[in-house]
Parts: structure tokens; sequence; C-alpha cells
């Protein structure tokens, strides 16, 4: 296996992480804001504010795009296994 193979693999497995993690860290960094910005507003500082409302959203997200999530490590471990042989050289 050659050293640009080896890189490829290892693009392709940061760029699953970065798709599969996005959507959840992206959605919670939005609450986590906009709760932010409501506890400076009222001066309300209570740490289950921002808790719950993040821990809400990352459900319903991992619900609406676990599929999508789930298929895309499946294709990506999928192309690894197709690629043992060659790697094997």
């Amino acid at each position: 296996m050659s050293v640009g193979n080896f890189v490829t693999i290892l693009q392709g497995g940061i760029f699953q992480v970065l798709v599969i993690a996005a959507p959840l860290l992206l959605s919670a960094l939005a609450v986590g804001l906009i709760v932010a910005i409501l506890q400076a507003a009222t001066s309300i500082q209570e740490q289950t504010l921002t808790f719950v409302p993040k821990m809400v959203v990352i459900l319903l997200m991992l619900a609406l795009f676990g599929g999508l999530m789930f298929t895309s490590l499946k294709d990506y471990t999928e192309e690894l296994f197709r690629r043992i042989p060659e790697m094997a050289r």
C-alpha cells in the first residue's frame, strides 16, 4: 500500500466523521447560541436551560438524519472492505 492510498483512506475517514457529526454539532451550536442570547437578555443563568433544549434537538436530529448517517457510514465501510485486496499487494 502506497502513501497516496493511505492518505486517500485517511481523508475519506475524516470526511465521514465530519459528514456524520456535522448535523448534530451544528444544530446543538445553533440552539446553544439562541438559548445563550435569551439567557443574556433575561438575566436567567440556569444551567438546565442550556442542556435540555440541546439534548432535545440532538435527539430530533438523530431521528431525522440517523438513517442518512448510518447509510453513509455503511457505504464507507463497504468501500474499505472492497479495498482490502488491493491494500494487501
